[in-house]
This record gives structure tokens, sequence and C-alpha cells, in this order.
């Protein structure tokens, strides 16, 4: 029997795959649990129209992700850090201030794509945006000791 994967089962298939099955598990473990439906041409027919638009929707979504990542490359942001005489910063700078920083130009980035190794001491750095799996963008960033009061 023809069955389409609601899911991805190991040894099986990946979600909205077309597998054939013995009759006995697909009418007794799969439809029963939630995990795949018979492959009707109706049913079918549905899966590829899903497919195509969210095909049309990922391409939109790593577009903008482009888009982004084109405007990004150029920027460099500066992050101030307060330091003691020999320059190493007290705590660090990471992602949370490099995102802190862009949002201040203008750019609205969750720090948890943001790759940045935790910065200990005055200098220029370069932290990797993931946009999308595909996607990368490059940021500059410089912490300079904050001024003393």
């Amino acid at each position: 029997m023809e069955i389409i994967l609601k899911e991805d089962i190991a040894g099986l298939g990946y979600k909205n795959d077309i597998v054939k099955v013995k009759d006995g598990y697909g009418r007794n473990y799969l439809i029963p649990q939630g995990k795949a439906v018979i492959a009707t041409e109706s049913a079918k027919k549905v899966l590829a129209e899903n497919e195509r638009q969210r095909a049309h929707k990922l391409a939109k979504i790593k577009a903008d992700a482009e888009a982004l990542a084109a405007k990004l490359n150029g920027v460099k942001v500066s992050i101030s850090a307060k330091v003691n005489e020999d320059g190493t910063i007290f705590g660090g700078v990471g992602a949370a201030q490099v995102a802190e920083a862009l949002a201040a130009k203008g750019f609205e980035i969750d720090r948890k794509v943001i790759v940045a190794e935790t910065v200990k001491a005055v200098g220029e750095y370069t932290a990797t945006i993931n946009l999308h799996k595909e996607v990368k963008a490059e940021v500059a960033f410089e912490v300079v000791a904050e001024a003393a009061e």
C-alpha cells in the first residue's frame, strides 16, 4: 500500500514522502497513530500543491535574507565596554551586545542567530550572522574602552 508520511520516521522516510509499506503496518500502526495517510489521487494532488506553495514561501524568505545580508556586509559597529588599566574588559562582549549595537543602527537581529566569540579585550573582531540556512552575513565590530567619567 502507498502512504504519505506526516512526520519523519526512521528507516522509512521523511515528512511528505510517498512510500510503500505492507498493508498491516500502514492500517494498524501508521494511520491510526496519525503518522501517515493513504496516498489516494486527491491526497497526492493536495501534497503537490502544498509543496509548491511551501517552495514559493521558502524562496521569498531566502530572498529577504539575501537582501538583508547585502545590507549587513558593509556595516561596522562600535561597542564600548568598561576596561581595567590593562585593557581587559570587565565581563565580556558577546552576541547580545552585538545585537544591541546593530539595533541602534536600525537592524533588528535576534541575538540567537549571531555567532561571535565572547571578547575579553579591546580590539576589532568579526561576528557571523546566520540569516537563513544558506545565507550568512559578516559584521565587523570594534570594542572600545568606555570613556572615564
